[in-house]
């Protein structure tokens, strides 16, 4: 639903209610992610879409029948199901998708709405199956209580989301409630993975670009304010002019954050590399020939870097694409990191198994079956 938050909340805003559809499951490879959702108004327009038209045409029944008063409902799309046939739908995956509405006087949910769209975090929760006066609301972290015979379900509901918040992970809630069963979908929408690049490198500008096309907020952090500069670095969230370990020391990072040390000041390097090592991030990376690699290891080892910590090192950098140019580089060193994040061998798809499009395992995105979040 926060991939259309900006327009969900234009038509909220002009008092209009809309009907929801939002991909609660996919099993295979379906063609959109958990999550993505497309909206219907009464006068018959069409928000976004979640299939590349495979099954948008039912959808719009089911969109105008909710918004004409029928009830929330969840709907099975795929090859295993006798609406694959009318839908249409090829791409080997079945979806779940959930419809409700939402209106203008949801104010939880436009909160919510705002916040992605503004660049923040924020979470809300599908109630699928529950309490009539439940099944089809939205559910946020900030949601009010006032009834009472409900109040329980919404909180177990709440406490769930407020765990999948804080993991930064989506999922599914299905548990027992005072006797009754609830299920609902927990969306969750993080803030975009950092990557911080050391070093403002012919290769690190190629990188920026690359990364900042995938989602990424890049910083690049150099000590020369020569070539620390925004017009270098236009892609760039921040361009940053500071000693790196220093810089290194001082911002906020997560589980998510990348961490590239392209600078070919070794004296610089190798510092950035040992701080870099001791935070909680997903990836670091460093520049360098193998002979450059052996000698900072050696000095890594003798500044009294552990060898766990050393074994986290991707160094040289980037995997073995046989690439020469800054930006075929940057590609192998953009390409190691989504490999590393998804926990993926990195081979090529005809020699592998399993589902073609890895899911992230820091934004977490709703699978079917769901993990089950009591």
């Amino acid at each position: 639903m926060f991939d259309i938050a900006a327009s969900l909340l234009a038509e909220l805003t002009a008092g209009r209610t809309v009907a929801v559809s939002t991909v609660v499951g996919v099993v295979g490879s379906g063609p959109r992610l958990p999550g993505s959702a497309m909206a219907f108004t009464d006068d018959d327009r069409a928000i976004g879409s979640i299939s590349g038209g495979c099954i948008e045409s039912d959808l719009y029944s089911v969109g105008m029948g909710v918004l004409g008063g029928d009830a929330p409902r969840r709907d099975e799309f795929g090859i295993s199901d006798d609406v694959a046939l009318r839908a249409g739908m090829a791409c080997g995956g079945d979806l779940s998708v959930f419809t409700t509405t939402v209106s203008p006087a949801d104010s939880e949910a436009r909160a919510e709405l705002e916040r992605a769209v503004g660049g923040e975090a924020a979470a809300l929760a599908l109630v699928m199956e529950g309490p009539d006066a439940l099944v089809g609301r939205i559910i946020t972290l900030r949601d009010s209580e006032g009834d009472d015979s409900v109040d329980a379900v919404r909180r177990r509901v709440r406490d769930a989301l407020a765990g999948a918040a804080r993991a930064g992970r989506s999922g599914i809630v299905d548990t027992d409630c005072d006797g009754t069963h609830v299920r609902a979908a927990l969306i969750v929408h993080v803030t975009p993975p950092r990557l911080i690049i050391v070093g403002a490198v012919d290769v690190a500008a190629a990188l920026c670009e690359a990364a900042s096309l995938v989602g990424y907020a890049v910083t690049v952090c150099d000590a020369r304010p020569l070539f620390a500069t925004t017009e270098r670095f236009p892609a760039a969230a921040a361009v940053v002019t500071a000693w790196p370990d220093e810089y290194l020391a001082e911002t906020v990072v997560d589980q998510r954050t990348a961490v590239c040390v392209l600078t070919h000041e070794e004296r610089f390097a190798t510092s950035a590399v040992a701080l870099a090592l001791s935070l909680p991030v997903g990836y670091v990376g460093a520049m360098g020939s193998r002979r450059t690699d052996r000698a900072r290891r050696a000095a890594l080892r003798e500044a009294g870097v552990p060898a766990e910590a050393l074994a986290r090192l991707h160094s040289p950098i980037g995997l073995d694409l046989g690439g020469a140019t800054p930006a075929e580089t940057a590609i192998s060193i953009l390409a190691e990191i989504i490999a590393e994040r998804s926990g993926r061998g990195a081979q090529p798809l005809r020699e592998s198994e399993g589902d073609i499009r890895a899911i992230d395992r820091s934004a977490a995105l709703l699978r079917e079956p769901p993990d089950t979040i009591a």
